[in-house]
């Protein structure tokens, strides 16, 4: 399944779709699909698999020791394209989000080539614009993978309309100024930045801004197209060094999101 199918049916059962993130290799490689694998089972609708970086100057606390972690153990991009295969087979759509310098240390057009031949559906890319963004652009295009460029509350509408123009899948909103985190409110700035893309692109428009309960779900639900969460299901797993608990962490939280996102 495409990631615009994954939209596209969420759509047609009158709800936002949900969209889950877990770095590859957390807590073990074969840990992490586990971990993802019961996201999906719970309801997630759509997977970003995190490539652990180095430098994650965007991540907050949560997901830069997760990352950590993870490079401790040596997880590489080979890692993450083992992961991506495997939980693609699920079904659901499966992407990477990633730093660029990674990309270009691997070889963009390797990486594309990878990646699809894993299934993958395509990448985020935090820190690449568009317009920055060409060898991406022609190699994602080359392999059919999906391109999501990110938005923030500061963009410019020319910005917006740069970004969304180029994204394919869906247009990543991060409405939380500074690194990301689950957060205890939700963003004021969120609602107007989903208005603001929605008013010149069709394609599906979603929001990480720290989301880790329902109730958030619920809120962001009745506004986006799809409700991103992150360092809420990387806590269940660096909270819990028993497999089974956290499985059943990652489970339970999934069930309260996915329950969210149905009833706005």
């Amino acid at each position: 399944m495409s990631v615009s199918t994954a939209f596209e049916k969420a759509r047609a059962d009158e709800r936002a779709a949900l969209v889950g993130y877990l770095p590859a290799g957390l807590p073990t490689v074969d840990g992490g699909i586990e971990a993802m694998r019961a996201m999906v089972d719970a309801g997630c609708d759509v997977i970003e698999v995190g490539l652990p970086y180095s430098d994650p100057v965007m991540d907050g606390p949560t997901i830069q020791a997760a990352a950590q972690r993870a490079l401790d153990a040596g997880v590489r991009t080979r890692d993450v394209l083992r992961t991506v295969e495997a939980v693609a087979a699920t079904g659901v759509p499966t992407l990477v989000m990633t730093y660029w310098n990674p990309i270009v240390r691997y070889g963009v057009e390797r990486f594309a080539q990878d990646l699809a031949n894993a299934g993958g559906a395509g990448l985020i890319t935090p820190d690449l614009t568009p317009d920055s963004g060409g060898s991406w652009i022609a190699a994602a295009d080359a392999h059919g993978l999906d391109k999501v460029f990110l938005v923030s509350p500061s963009s410019t509408d020319e910005r917006i309309a740069m970004t969304t123009a180029a994204c394919r899948g869906f247009v990543y909103a991060t409405a939380v100024m500074g690194v990301t985190g689950a957060r205890a409110t939700t963003s004021e700035l969120a609602a107007p930045l989903v208005a603001r893309a929605k008013s010149v692109t069709q394609t599906p428009v979603a929001v990480g801004l720290g989301v880790g309960t329902g109730d958030q779900a619920a809120e962001v639900a009745s506004y986006a197209d799809g409700v991103i969460v992150g360092s809420a299901f990387v806590r269940c797993l660096l909270d819990h060094d028993d497999t089974t608990q956290a499985l059943a962490a990652l489970t339970s939280l999934t069930d309260d999101l996915a329950e969210g996102v149905r009833r706005a």
